[in-house]
């Protein structure tokens, strides 16, 4: 009765172990076929995560370079900044009585310190790629097809406005922002039966500028994933290619 009991644990045993085996045969399979089912051959881990950085390093650059441009938030309606929505009543007393002229000037002021303070992202956003994982990289292939773009949201969002809002505010002293808002603001706050109110335009304009990059990053990141026009390198062709 023994031998029989120990041969069946035995058995037992084998089979586990066979089943372990098989389940991790499977899982390499796995993360093969989720970076790219249409290879033969799989990636390595240096692979995947350098694939990944290249992507997102060379869509942060386009953006970047994109927004900074004279124009680049003021013609793209997606990511053109208005005025301020908590200011909406300044700006509807102010054409009421003809300043229409000094409210375009104001909303132009602003996109244009957006576009300065663009030319100062790419770097910003490279550094945030540097210490992406292997693990992180995998969910970005296995998640939608914006993942890389919420991954850098997500991860860096806090580190950039830090970093961005010294830019910004050099940038509205440089394109006087606070010369075309200042009169419409005073003129509103006059008013004693109004709220008097007055936004934060540094913080406004920051997270709108972010905003506007962010938006141009997923739609480089799809260009990428989609586009073998868009795989301009050999690791991006190796991780993204069919």
């Amino acid at each position: 009765m023994r031998k029989i009991n120990f041969a069946v644990v035995l058995l037992l045993v084998v089979n586990m172990s066979c089943f372990a085996q098989f389940n991790l045969n499977n899982f390499e399979k796995d993360v093969k076929n989720a970076v790219n089912p249409n290879k033969g051959s799989g990636l390595s881990n240096d692979d995947i995560v350098h694939g990944l950085k290249d992507a997102l390093t060379i869509g942060s650059q386009n953006s970047a370079n994109k927004a900074s441009v004279v124009d680049g938030y003021f013609k793209n309606p997606i990511i053109k900044i208005p005025f301020p929505k908590d200011a909406q009543n300044v700006e509807n007393t102010a054409r009421e009585v003809g300043m229409g002229d000094q409210v375009d000037k104001f909303v132009l002021t602003m996109n244009r310190a957006a576009e300065d303070a663009a030319k100062s992202a790419a770097p910003i956003f490279v550094d945030a790629v540097k210490n992406m994982t292997f693990s992180d990289a995998l969910g970005i292939l296995r998640g939608n097809k914006d993942a890389a773009t919420v991954y850098l949201r997500n991860t860096t969002s806090a580190a950039l406005k830090a970093k961005f809002k010294p830019v910004i505010q050099a940038s509205i002293d440089k394109v006087e922002v606070t010369k075309y808002w200042r009169p419409l603001i005073d003129f509103y706050n006059q008013d004693p039966f109004v709220d008097k109110i007055n936004p934060d335009l540094n913080e406004y304009i920051c997270q709108k500028a972010l905003d506007g990059l962010f938006y141009l990053i997923s739609q480089e990141e799809l260009k990428i994933r989609t586009d073998p026009m868009a795989q301009v390198t050999d690791i991006l062709k190796k991780v993204f290619g069919s």
